[in-house]
């Protein structure tokens, strides 16, 4: 259920029954209530489509058509409001790379789908193209925004890396791969995918790209340079 907020940003009491006032509906002076998880989507797709830095405040209260009060008071700041979009953002578009690592059996697997599942992510329609973590960073000059950005890039590339160094321990992989060189190839990939989908390519471009980056991986019995 959505939770409803009054247009100060507190919690709106809700009344059953009798109509309040003389009858016509609210009393005059109440606060205007809105639907917090729709405000919030509203934002996370003018982030998504500008970026943190070129997103501003009056951008994002016109989009979620509340006042600045109410911004300030539900949510924070900008920045708070951004690091809950966020959030959101990677459990409602961006969790198939950690369900791809969790589920699939080996990292080359994972990777594979991964990528192909982010072929089809970063161009359907209906939302801005491409990843909002990878976009949002552009021109952003806000170096707290900046650093967590980069840490959660960072933080995806590290899990690359150990799901690689364990197929090595395991036979899966042989034991002269790079682990990090491949780990970052994967991140250079998505982020490069990110870019493209923004850039017009299709999902069958990029699913081609995809055919191309899976092909450099070693397979048991051989050796990365």
């Amino acid at each position: 259920m959505h939770s409803m907020v009054n247009d100060d940003g507190t919690a709106r009491a809700e009344r059953h029954g009798t109509a309040t006032g003389n009858g016509k509906g609210r009393p005059r002076g109440r606060p205007r209530s809105f639907d917090r998880e729709t405000a919030l989507e509203k934002a996370l797709l003018a982030f998504w489509e500008h970026g943190y830095e070129a997103t501003s405040v009056s951008d994002l209260t016109r989009v979620m058509d509340i006042g600045a009060p109410s911004l300030y008071a539900a949510f924070g700041d900008k920045r708070s409001l951004f690091e809950e979009v966020v959030q959101v953002y990677g459990t409602r578009y961006g969790s198939f790379a950690d369900q791809a690592l969790a589920e699939e059996p080996t990292a080359r697997d994972a990777v594979e789908r991964m990528l192909r599942e982010a072929a089809t992510a970063y161009t359907e329609p209906g939302h801005p193209h491409g990843c909002l973590v990878v976009h949002a960073a552009a021109n952003c000059s806000t170096p707290e925004v900046e650093q967590s950005l980069r840490d959660r890039r960072n933080a995806n590339i590290a899990a690359f890396e150990s799901r690689i160094r364990a197929d090595v321990a395991a036979g899966v992989l042989p034991p002269g791969t790079d682990c990090a060189a491949l780990a970052r190839h994967t991140g250079a990939m998505i982020q490069g995918m990110s870019q493209q989908a923004r850039d017009g390519a299709s999902r069958e471009e990029l699913e081609a790209v995809v055919e191309i980056a899976m092909s450099i991986w070693p397979r048991t019995g051989t050796h990365t340079r």
